[in-house]
């Protein structure tokens, strides 16, 4: 369902960037005082534009009730839907490591444990 969604979004996307390249802007209406002979058209005067800012309007508002629906899967589908506290709250709480955050292991200190190569000549490296 995620995938369908996720691909009807960008088709959509292209269709908006489409539809907004497609019209003209306020200043286009000049060119019909010279001649252009908008009146005159398969539309009407004034019938492509408001066509396609009907399309665009009805595919913006299509784009953002997909966004929605992306997002409440989104949100699903991510850590059984806890909040961030949630998490951190069950992580204080002593919850499995395995559930939610992955806690490394820390050393004792003094352990002895180092993962720094001694310097020659020193007495660790059993120089002189």
């Amino acid at each position: 369902m995620h995938q369908i969604l996720l691909v009807v979004q960008v088709l959509i996307a292209v269709g908006v960037i489409g539809l907004v390249l497609l019209q003209q802007g306020k200043g286009a209406d000049a060119g019909a005082a010279f001649g252009s002979g908008g009146a005159g058209s398969v539309f009407g005067s004034r019938g492509p534009a408001t066509l396609l800012t009907r399309m665009t309007a009805i595919l913006a508002a299509v784009f953002f009730v997909n966004s929605i629906g992306l997002a409440y899967l989104a949100r699903e589908a991510s850590m059984e839907g806890k909040s961030v506290v949630e998490r951190y709250q069950e992580m204080e709480q002593g919850a499995p490591a395995g559930e939610g955050f992955d806690v490394l292991p820390t050393e004792e200190p003094g352990s002895g444990a180092v993962d720094v190569p001694a310097l020659p000549g020193t007495v660790e490296d059993g120089g002189s």
